[in-house]
């Protein structure tokens, strides 16, 4: 029986994803878990959160991401004194004394928010409205931004001195928070044998902005099991104390669950997972391993959880 054209592109992003980590691995060392969730973040139309020391590859990472996709690049380094119109642009007159718009470098495909944790919450706010609704509005004007359209945000975690911790409106619109760990010490001495290697290396086209929108789409319609949907509810609901599926550790330990759009991003990020590993629809095994990444920027702990010394991390695997 022949395959139908759906099925066959379904097959197709399996190929897409896996040439897509080998092209990234000629510039990148390890972080092999990083790489997989902000590939699979993009199909998903989901933005990113990273998290890391500095000198991690970061930056280098979401660049050559970019550039392998043939998407448009901007890079926003936020600081204390970054305004609004720095980021989204403002209006200016022209020679004819009329008032032009000059776009921000907001209008990109991918943007780098850089240290977004250093910026004032004025600014930072200026990001909620294009990373939920894809437009933003200046003098009155609403103006859409072009898709495929990302924001994979950086923030030390080390340096908390003049930092504006992300407000938790802002934090829930990141599909994943991915931490991105120290290489292995085999890792760093290849990093450090191609320092010069890297910087200047070309990278081959992999994809496009039209397959881009067309793998989202196919993603979006990927059906799912209602115990798995389920199984997704019941893991978010049991992050939340004193509730029906509440574990006692929650009840311990935090202040604040996750809420709805951590169950809808759970089972989004387990269809994209479930097709670039080969299947059509995702299984309870997909939910678990994009749950870390889901849910550790979702959680709110208590004293006795930081008295305690509990970890994010430790926290979800006793509950899974």
């Amino acid at each position: 029986m022949e395959k139908s054209q759906e099925v066959k592109s379904l097959e197709a992003i399996k190929d897409h994803y896996i040439a897509l980590k080998q092209e990234l691995s000629k510039v990148i060392i390890g972080q092999t878990k990083v790489i997989d969730d902000l590939i699979l973040a993009i199909f998903c139309k989901g933005h990113v959160l990273l998290e890391g020391v500095p000198g991690l590859a970061k930056t280098l990472l979401v660049k050559k991401i970019s550039d392998i996709l043939g998407l448009k690049f901007s890079r926003i380094q936020f600081t204390p004194d970054l305004m609004p119109s720095d980021i989204l642009g403002t209006e200016v007159l022209d020679e004819n004394k009329n008032f032009k718009f000059l776009k921000g470098p907001i209008f990109s495909n991918i943007i780098l928010a850089d240290e977004i944790n250093r910026t004032p919450p004025k600014t930072q706010a200026a990001l909620l409205e294009a990373m939920q609704e894809k437009s933003v509005t200046i003098a009155g004007v609403n103006n859409k931004l072009d898709i495929p359209f990302f924001v994979l945000a950086t923030q030390n975690p080390i340096e908390q001195e003049g930092t504006y911790p992300l407000p938790e409106a802002q934090l829930d619109r990141f599909l994943f928070n991915i931490k991105v760990d120290y290489p292995s010490f085999k890792e760093e001495i290849d990093i450090v044998k191609n320092t010069n290697v890297f910087s200047n290396k070309k990278l081959n086209l992999i994809l496009n902005s039209a397959k881009i929108i067309e793998i989202q789409d196919l993603i979006e319609k990927i059906p799912v099991a209602d115990n798995v949907i389920e199984y997704a509810v019941k893991l978010v609901s049991s992050t939340r104390p004193n509730q029906k599926f509440s574990k006692k550790q929650t009840n311990d330990y935090i202040s604040w669950g996750a809420g709805p759009r951590a169950s809808q991003f759970l089972i989004h990020a387990a269809k994209a997972r479930s097709v670039v590993n080969g299947k059509f629809s995702p299984d309870i095994i997909d939910v678990k391993s994009v749950a870390l990444s889901v849910l550790r920027h979702r959680l709110i702990f208590n004293y006795k959880a930081e008295a305690e010394k509990i970890t994010i991390e430790k926290f979800l695997n006793s509950i899974f």
